[in-house]
């Protein structure tokens, strides 16, 4: 595998009314090109922060560690995406090597513009190319992922499409610069259940046409199951375990990600009832210390959970996870 993206000790604080707050800590993840990455974890977990943190799309009173390092694989070499400053200098990978969906396209498109005018400008600002030439491959790519009579949407406005074909014209235009990673923020949220089969679909069938790598943000782990190569679980800014797709869902570690999964409806079993995690995400001004899902946790260790921040420790293969308990299970043998 080719290697697009490394990630090393991310943390991103915000400055607010109330002090100095932690919406990221320590976070660190590589991407290989060709490979979908899972970002799963409640709403409040920091997903979305993270990703947008990949091109420096947070707000002005975000604050950056000093040991965050983002470094972004090209073909024309590695760029210091922390290094970059300025607008200009980051179009090198906002728009460029790096493309985003966001959750919600009705608010992404600007309603007095058409589609197609939104996806031309955007491609004679990152790539240079005329408008004539933006037009036909902006048509050929809302063609490309699936959207039928491409000429007729592309001079339609985004309240004149459905739900589904927004999502489809997001990917479209975020495709149109032929992007080196994909960011897909909660891609199939509000969708319902065919559109979403149909946008998985999609998402698998872009990476194996365009060879890119994806990060797939989401909540759900039965989406991640379909669709994504490797999964990382993020709670409260922390990442708390990681490893294949497979590893994590068939043997999983940590006790967060054991009550995502336990979480999850059974359709062979329709009669059982759901099991929530007890508890809410805390706000992240008032992050427990220690282990920050201590204060929900069914098997807490007690002090030392609230003491210790616990480090990832080895569970098989390329899985592991944060968890005290790894360790006591480790000493007993």
């Amino acid at each position: 595998m080719t290697r697009l993206l490394d990630v090393e000790n991310l943390t991103l604080q915000f400055d607010t009314d109330e002090g100095r707050i932690t919406a990221v800590d320590n976070v660190s993840f590589a991407r290989d090109a060709g490979q979908v990455m899972g970002l799963v974890g409640e709403s409040g977990s920091g997903k979305s922060v993270t990703a947008k943190s990949l091109m420096k799309l947070n707000p002005s009173n975000a604050v950056y560690g000093p040991q965050t390092r983002i470094t972004l694989h090209l073909d024309d070499g590695p760029v210091d995406v922390m290094a970059l400053k300025s607008s200009k200098e980051m179009q090198v990978v906002r728009g460029g090597a790096i493309s985003m969906i966001f959750q919600e396209p009705m608010a992404s498109f600007a309603p007095a513009i058409s589609i197609g005018d939104q996806m031309v400008e955007q491609l004679e600002i990152h790539t240079g190319m005329g408008p004539k030439r933006a037009r036909e491959i902006s048509i050929e790519m809302l063609d490309r992922v699936g959207i039928s009579d491409a000429s007729t949407r592309f001079k339609q406005y985004v309240f004149e499409l459905s739900g589904g074909m927004r999502q489809r014209a997001m990917i479209a235009m975020a495709l149109s610069t032929n992007p080196k990673l994909l960011i897909a923020d909660e891609p199939t949220t509000a969708l319902d259940v065919t559109i979403q089969a149909q946008v998985i679909d999609l998402m698998k069938d872009l990476v194996t046409d365009f060879g890119m790598g994806i990060v797939f943000i989401t909540h759900d782990l039965g989406v991640i199951a379909q669709t994504a190569d490797t999964v990382a679980v993020m709670y409260l800014g922390r990442l708390v375990e990681q490893g294949s797709v497979r590893e994590v869902i068939r043997t999983s570690a940590h006790p967060y990600t054991n009550g995502l999964i336990a979480a999850l409806p059974r359709l062979d079993d329709l009669d059982t009832p759901l099991t929530p995690i007890p508890g809410d995400i805390p706000s992240p001004l008032e992050r427990p210390p220690g282990c920050v899902f201590n204060n929900r946790c069914p098997v807490s260790l007690g002090q030392r959970c609230i003491a210790e921040v616990p480090q990832f420790s080895p569970v098989t293969g390329t899985h592991q996870a944060a968890c005290h308990l790894i360790d006591e299970r480790a000493a007993a043998k």
